[in-house]
């Protein structure tokens, strides 16, 4: 049985998904990865940064 969550995720996915491949979202203000992913006012997707609060789509 693997070790972690991470291992058996990896397991099931196989190769598909790895650390490398993985894009973080920074905040363009602060550079906080506390971003947060909302529904924008026309229908889009917009993001939040919950340390500074900047916003934008």
């Amino acid at each position: 049985m693997p070790a972690s969550i991470r291992e058996e995720v990896d397991h099931f996915l196989g190769s598909a998904v790895t650390r490398d491949t993985v894009t973080r979202l920074s905040c363009p203000s602060c550079g906080s990865a506390h971003v947060a992913q909302v529904l924008g006012d026309n229908g889009g997707i917009s993001y939040v940064c919950t340390a500074c609060g900047h916003s934008w789509s």
